[in-house]
């Protein structure tokens, strides 16, 4: 059953307590409660009373190994998952593996902000090019890409679904893609965080990475995590599937004395999550999908001038506020009616807000009007 949570102030909340005085519409943080299996798994691991140092258990990996080849259509070997306690020091790994210092990382924008950060990790350079609408869809500008590639760029970071567009990039897009990166000798790192939040997979369904043809999967690593379907992301467990034995030793040689070791909590809630939590995410894609719908006809109605793109995925609406007289529509929801966005500007769009609709339809309406009436 999903349980709505509507305020979670002085609970050492990120979200909440962040900036207290604020109504938080931001980080990509659910307000709802986790699966009840979830939280049963985690009160009967700590019902062990010892919180030693874990390793994966056999029954996480064949469940892991049960996700990836019920939901993707992958036979995974176990030996090409590697566990993480998060999918962003593997973007860090990634380009410390594959690009010595001076090189470069590429990725499209807008898009999620360590993407735009994580290259200084290992002393490169990034480039970026903007991802363009065609027939009213969000995809890449191949032109562009192809002009600003270097000899020197050695990883293209992608998000798939996209964070913040909402798009579920298509099997052609993909294949384009892999063969762009192959062909120039770059590596596809596939972060796909968000692929369990397709809000009609009939119409737009997920193509992992993991589906490639094997020729240019072997030039992939994808990252995957249960954290953000199920709101388990402060436990801190993701994995990487690498079909590629060279590509996944030279990864998993970056990680040095960097990463910590992985919460003993986190592999069972992962395990649950996958095990028992498809009808609380049915029932959590059908909450999405009503107020994705809501805040699309509300905003079309309210504030005709904002672009909405199409939403196909992520519990997350990118709002292209370029229209509006604001250089910062965030800063002007904060300061006139206490509503906390996230700012465009980390993204690479300073004049766009992203809005978390992952909450209570009645609380989607309060902050829409709140920001409608601040943006006006």
């Amino acid at each position: 059953m999903l349980t709505p949570v509507a305020d979670r102030r002085a609970t050492g909340s990120l979200k909440w307590d962040r900036r207290s005085d604020l109504d938080p519409f931001w980080v990509a943080d659910m307000d709802f409660q986790s699966p009840p299996e979830v939280i049963s798994a985690l009160q009967d691991r700590v019902s062990q009373g010892v919180f030693g140092y874990a390793l994966p258990h056999p029954s996480l990996v064949e469940t892991l190994q049960t996700y990836l080849s019920n939901r993707i259509g992958y036979t995974a070997k176990e030996e090409e998952i590697v566990h993480l306690g998060g999918l962003v020091p593997a973007l860090s790994m990634a380009g410390r593996a594959f690009a010595q210092p001076g090189d470069s990382l590429m990725t499209c924008t807008p898009v999620y902000p360590p993407f735009l950060g994580v290259h200084h990790d290992g002393g490169t350079q990034l480039l970026t090019t903007e991802h363009v609408q065609v027939e009213g869809v969000w995809t890449f500008d191949w032109e562009k890409m192809v002009a600003a590639v270097r000899p020197d760029t050695k990883v293209f970071i992608l998000s798939n679904p996209q964070n913040p567009l909402g798009r579920a990039f298509t099997e052609r897009e993909m294949i384009k893609l892999a063969t762009f990166c192959q062909k120039l000798g770059i590596l596809l790192v596939s972060d796909e965080i968000h692929c369990d939040l397709i809000l009609d997979e009939e119409e737009t369904p997920h193509f992992s990475a993991l589906n490639l043809p094997e020729e240019l999967r072997e030039n992939t690593i994808t990252l995957l995590s249960p954290s953000k379907t199920y709101n388990i992301a402060g436990l801190g467990y993701a994995y990487a599937v690498i079909p590629n034995d060279s590509v996944r030793r030279r990864f998993q040689s970056a990680k040095g004395h960097t990463l910590s070791e992985i919460n003993a909590l986190a592999y069972f809630a992962a395990e649950a999550a996958y095990q028992h939590g498809e009808p609380w995410r049915q029932e959590l894609l059908s909450v999405l999908r009503k107020n994705r719908n809501y805040l699309t006809s509300y905003l079309a109605d309210q504030l005709p001038e904002v672009i909405v793109p199409e939403i196909e995925a992520t519990y997350l609406a990118w709002i292209d506020c370029s229209a509006l007289t604001h250089d910062n529509p965030a800063k002007v929801a904060e300061d006139k009616e206490k509503l906390f966005l996230s700012d465009g500007a980390f993204f690479g769009s300073p004049k766009a807000v992203r809005f978390n609709y992952g909450c209570p339809t009645y609380r989607v309406q309060e902050g829409l009007e709140k920001m409608v009436r601040a943006l006006r």
